[in-house]
């Protein structure tokens, strides 16, 4: 599985078609919007500081781009931590026309229609898609999240809340920063071969100067493996946020001063 760059209706996006035909998704990028300023030009962040009327033009934007209905998205405060909230019906339009009261950094449905939705803007949104027990889930992983293994907990869910067999379930990691950019101290060296042991190594590099860098999208990509998902169905974006923050909102590279990606996705009804 391979990730396609789209543009539709001057709205630019992200997508993998492997993800299945049963679903609609996208993982948005900073190019399409009505937005200004630092926030130029398709914001989707609610709480950045943006004029709310046009993050919801944004938003319509997107969804028609990518074909979704704005009304049936569902939002998550997003906390860098490893819970995975399942959603029904009941759950259309927390974020944009709701306040949310819940805590969460994965979300999980098998309501067709209902638009999971998480926000990004160096860590890492994947989006999980089970075509045969027609499952979705959308998953925030920054490296907090990475190393509690979110993903290998949406996987869990999607098995023990659904019926779903891991062999069957389609990731895509979408884009995020990058082992090129991600430099760190210790502590994140550290949480990965807390977690993972031995395995967590051959995706840090020692930089010197108790200096680290880490592939989040790697070490994502073996916990995906660990739940059983099969290597041919994870699909990694191979841009950087931070290298490429003419296309996509970067955290590092704007010192906190930006707008955010969404990535969605949607059972098709």
């Amino acid at each position: 599985m391979e990730f396609s760059q789209l543009t539709v209706s001057g709205v630019s996006f992200d997508a993998v078609p492997g993800l299945g035909d049963g679903v609609v998704h996208g993982f948005s990028t900073r190019l399409g919007g009505v937005s200004e300023g630092i926030f130029s030009s398709l914001n989707l962040g609610p709480n950045r500081g943006d004029d709310p009327a046009r993050v919801r033009e944004n938003f319509r934007r997107f969804c028609c781009a990518v074909g979704a209905d704005p009304a049936a998205m569902v939002f998550a405060k997003q906390v860098h931590l490893d819970t995975v909230r399942p959603c029904t019906a009941a759950d259309a339009g927390y974020g944009l026309d709701r306040n949310v009261d819940y805590e969460a950094d994965g979300l999980i449905t098998d309501v067709p229609g209902l638009a999971l939705v998480v926000f990004s803007a160096d860590c890492l949104p994947i989006l999980l898609h089970d075509p045969v027990r027609r499952v979705v889930a959308a998953v925030h992983a920054g490296w907090r999240g990475t190393a509690l293994g979110i993903v290998e907990r949406a996987v869990e869910r999607m098995k023990e809340g659904y019926g779903c067999q891991a062999s069957h379930i389609r990731c895509a990691i979408g884009p995020g920063i990058s082992a090129c950019c991600f430099e760190t101290h210790a502590d994140v060296p550290d949480a990965m071969t807390d977690a993972l042991g031995q395995d967590a190594l051959p995706y840090i590099q020692v930089m010197g100067e108790g200096k680290f860098k880490v592939d989040l999208k790697g070490i994502n990509a073996l916990r995906l493996r660990r739940a059983g998902v099969e290597s041919e169905h994870i699909a990694i974006s191979p841009d950087c946020t931070a290298c490429r923050s003419d296309r996509y909102w970067s955290h590092r590279v704007t010192r906190g001063e930006r707008g955010s990606q969404a990535a969605l996705i949607a059972l098709r009804p």
